[in-house]
């Protein structure tokens, strides 16, 4: 458990990358939450969690499941970090879609060395974002969040540049994709329907706006900067 991040399972890197995700969402780290999104049994992920414990990975909090410790969390921005400059690295230079960065770099964060990762990084321009609008985190350790609210937080009327997607689902990111919702977009809400009904989104720059419907469940995985 104390390999460099390139050497352990990639269950264990996954698992990790997991409890973050969750723990940034402020979700429960339960067993069977685990279990069920890296699809393994209810006793590889107790097992998996006992490990982390007895690496000091993990602290176990009563009625939320386990949380990283600050050790854990160092080791889990490493795949983080890892994973994001792969991602901006297959988008920005192999021409993939954001849609397929995701799956794509899964497979290869494990493997990369940390020469691999440093020289990815010069060749990116020290970059600070993923194709999602993701913060990358530094090569110390530092993320810069980005803060905003929930384009389904708008007001009418209300315009705000996009930060992030934070949906890894390839056919809604398509979906995102084709109507322009990408990070950095502008973005204006020009009516909200009653009951939690779709949203009638504006996008694009002065002159080459294009008029949406977006439906209110995929608004709460936008992240915007309001103005």
């Amino acid at each position: 458990m104390q390999k460099p991040i390139q050497e352990l399972a990639p269950r264990i890197s996954d698992c990790l990358k997991l409890i973050y995700s969750m723990q940034e969402h402020n979700q429960k780290v339960s067993t069977s939450a685990v279990s069920e999104r890296l699809r393994v049994s209810d006793a590889t992920a107790t097992m998996m969690f006992k490990d982390f414990a007895a690496a000091g990975w993990v602290e176990h909090v009563p009625y939320h499941g386990v949380r990283l410790t600050p050790l854990g969390e160092q080791k889990a921005i490493e795949v983080i970090r890892h994973h994001r400059l792969l991602e901006l690295y297959l988008a920005r230079e192999l021409g993939y879609s954001w849609d397929k960065v995701h799956e794509e770099a899964d497979r290869l964060e494990h493997v990369i060395s940390e020469e691999f990762e440093a020289r990815l990084d010069q060749l990116l321009g020290y970059p600070t974002i993923d194709p999602h609008g993701d913060p990358i985190p530094s090569k110390d350790g530092v993320i810069a969040v980005r803060r905003g609210i929930k384009l389904s937080q708008m007001e009418e009327g209300q315009c705000a540049q996009i930060l992030r997607v934070s949906d890894q689902d390839p056919e809604k990111l398509c979906y995102l994709g084709s109507m322009g919702l990408y990070p950095e977009s502008r973005v204006q809400l020009l009516a909200r329907a009653p009951f939690g009904g779709p949203l009638q989104i504006r996008v694009g720059e002065e002159g080459a706006q294009v008029d949406h419907m977006l439906g209110a469940e995929l608004a709460e995985h936008i992240i915007v900067s309001a103005s």
